[in-house]
């Protein structure tokens, strides 16, 4: 194993957040403002993801839907446009005004980077999954949650929820067997380009 899978990895995630951290606070207390104004309930949502190797935490995000979205769900699964365990809806009825914007330019992600400082996940990784969701993969997919999940990965810059879910677990797990320093500062510089364009993004 390499010198940066062994530890740098974690240095890099640790450092580059505390750089970030300063820009990212003032931008999510303007979000929880905004939030607060335009649908009633909380600022953030918790939910149960899955990590590495199968470890489950409480993932942290921006409110961008109505309260009792979740409950709504089974409601809206035969709309689903997504392959696979995944739920991806287009103009899913749950979002708010201001979720959408949050949505689109990934502002509801910011939160978490409270858990790359926490070590539940890495500024790049695949991103985490439902349980649900991990209960209904084939056992190769499995071989996606042997690192940390991240807030970024070569799905978000190559695609997003315009792939197929086969195309989107072939990518986690390419990154899984490949990732490096350079790979990680070349998804990290991506993303950039990618969020802006917003393709992808709902």
């Amino acid at each position: 194993m390499s010198l940066y899978r062994r530890g740098g990895k974690r240095v890099l995630d640790v450092a580059l957040t505390l750089l970030v951290a300063p820009f990212a606070l003032p931008v999510i207390l303007v979000a929880a403002v905004a939030i607060k104004l335009d649908s009633p309930g909380p600022v953030f949502h918790r939910a149960i993801r899955v990590g590495r190797g199968g470890r489950k935490f409480t993932f942290l995000k921006l409110r961008s839907m109505q309260v009792g979205a979740e409950e709504l769900r089974g409601l809206l699964l035969h709309l689903n446009q997504a392959e696979g365990p995944a739920f991806k809806l287009h103009n899913d009825p749950r979002v708010t005004r201001v979720g959408k914007i949050l949505r689109k330019a990934s502002l509801d992600e910011l939160p978490q980077l409270w858990h790359v400082v926490t070590g539940d996940m890495s500024l790049v990784g695949p991103r985490p999954p439902f349980p649900e969701e991990v209960e209904r993969y084939e056992p190769w997919m499995l071989r996606r949650l042997a690192v940390r999940p991240g807030l970024t990965c070569l799905w978000q810059i190559r695609g997003r929820s315009d792939l197929s879910f086969d195309e989107w677990m072939r990518l986690d797990i390419e990154y899984v067997e490949r990732h490096s320093l350079v790979l990680d500062l070349e998804i990290l510089v991506l993303t950039i380009p990618a969020v802006l364009s917003a393709r992808g993004a709902y």
